[in-house]
């Protein structure tokens, strides 16, 4: 009985964190009710007050969950036969098809984004994320694919905080479908900075499994946020254009 009740109460608190996610992602915090939340799940306001104690509550949960779907897709691409940055831009595509269109992430966005109107302290979203790139340029440089000078720990907290603002601001002018057209535009400008030798072969802007992005094409369909690896995880994590800088690719 006692297992029958602890089941039945996480299905509530995931209807009601999903049911929140949708319309924090949809009105914003200060636009969305308690009462809201409460219809949309079909769940009362007292579950939701037993649940999460508060609206700020809640929305500590959104960010935590939403954004806690980052670094699960790391792993997906920490096969060694795949160069570094291959796999820091096939990530990058994962990330920008999860800002697009998973809920919980694009709440979590929101909320980011509106931290100040928000009476509670969020969690910091970028913190694994950075580390995730930190490390894949530490690999990159010992691989001998990386420009002197580029330091992993200070290049991806930049790298990081350029891309969420290029997601933001390219999704405010253009709406969520143009991201992931215009992260390959994105990669065509930064990756030359990052490669020892850009001269050498086309830079990776795009995963192999992406079709070529055009102005008048919809973006190809995200891949389940969180998905655990599988057979196809190489030929996932590859891109279409090669980096050929790198000893282990010549």
């Amino acid at each position: 009985m006692r297992e029958i009740l602890q089941e039945r109460a996480r299905a509530t608190r995931r209807s009601l964190l999903e049911a929140a996610a949708f319309l924090f992602a949809q009105q914003g915090y200060a636009g969305t009710s308690v009462n809201d939340i409460s219809a949309r799940s079909g769940r009362t306001s007292g579950s939701v007050y037993f649940h999460y104690a508060s609206k700020e509550g809640i929305a500590q949960a959104v960010v935590r969950e939403g954004f806690a779907t980052w670094p699960s897709l790391v792993p997906r691409y920490d096969d060694p036969s795949v160069p570094p940055l291959e796999r820091l831009v096939a990530l990058s595509h994962d990330i920008a098809r999860a800002l697009a269109e998973d809920s919980l992430t694009r709440a979590g966005a929101r909320l980011w984004a509106e931290r100040h109107t928000i009476n509670a302290d969020l969690p910091d979203p970028f913190v694994l994320w950075t580390t995730a790139v930190t490390r894949l340029l530490a690999q990159a440089r010992a691989g001998g694919c990386l420009a002197a000078g580029v330091r992993p720990a200070a290049t991806a907290r930049t790298l990081v905080r350029a891309f969420y603002g290029f997601c933001t601001l390219t999704e405010a002018l253009e709406g969520s479908h143009a991201l992931t057209a215009r992260v390959s535009d994105w990669w065509q400008l930064t990756l030359p900075a990052l490669q020892r030798d850009p001269r050498a072969g086309q830079a990776p802007t795009r995963p192999a499994a992406a079709s070529p992005p055009t102005d008048d094409r919809p973006p190809p369909h995200a891949l389940p946020l969180g998905a655990p690896a599988t057979g196809e995880r190489k030929r996932t994590a590859r891109t279409t254009e090669h980096v050929t800088n790198c000893p282990e690719r010549q």
